[in-house]
């Protein structure tokens, strides 16, 4: 078991919460210090190793106990701003909008694959969050990008990677599927 200064339980929370309670959490902790974040969200994983790389932390590993899944990340930078580009969000409403209307459109999908298969918006690419720095080539940077998760965190988290990337024209579908009323596959 890897040495920990905090323990976070974010057991029975999903997506977005287990990355929005560890945020809080490591801003409140001193650089260097290792945060133990115990999780039951099997998107977790993937969603805290993007985050922590985004946002400057050291992922450091998980380790799996039964169900109960125990995320290590180490705090690096304190004292340094954060470098994260926001990009524009668009409602749900409007997105409805332009895929009802038939416009030319890249949607990705960054939910796990279970998520995916279970439902999604005919003609969206799949590329789960973990996978998005590693696959972000087979996107063409010039297009418009409309990025959609479960809620919209995992879908900024992507964006983010993906401006730094030099991706222009992206936009953050919010909330996300969890809203969905649209057709699906």
């Amino acid at each position: 078991m890897v040495q920990t200064d905090l323990i976070l339980d974010a057991k029975g929370l999903a997506c977005p919460m287990p990355i929005v309670k560890t945020k809080k959490m490591m801003k409140t902790m001193d650089s260097g210090k290792v945060l133990e974040i115990l999780a039951t969200d099997k998107g977790s994983t993937a969603d805290l190793q993007a985050w922590a790389k985004s946002s400057g932390h050291q992922y450091i590993g998980t380790e799996t106990e039964g169900d109960v899944l125990h995320h290590f990340l180490r705090k690096d930078g304190a004292g340094a701003p954060e470098e994260t580009i926001t990009i524009p969000e668009i409602s749900l409403a409007d997105f409805t909008q332009k895929v009802e209307a038939d416009e030319h459109m890249t949607i990705l999908d960054v939910r796990e694959k279970d998520e995916f298969e279970e439902a999604h918006i005919p003609g969206a690419i799949h590329i789960p969050l973990g996978e998005v720095e590693a696959r972000m080539d087979e996107l063409a940077k010039e297009d418009a990008i409309y990025i959609i998760c479960h809620s919209g965190r995992r879908s900024g988290i992507a964006g983010d990677m993906m401006a730094k990337n030099g991706f222009g024209t992206l936009y953050n579908v919010v909330p996300g599927m969890s809203n969905w009323t649209g057709k699906t596959e």
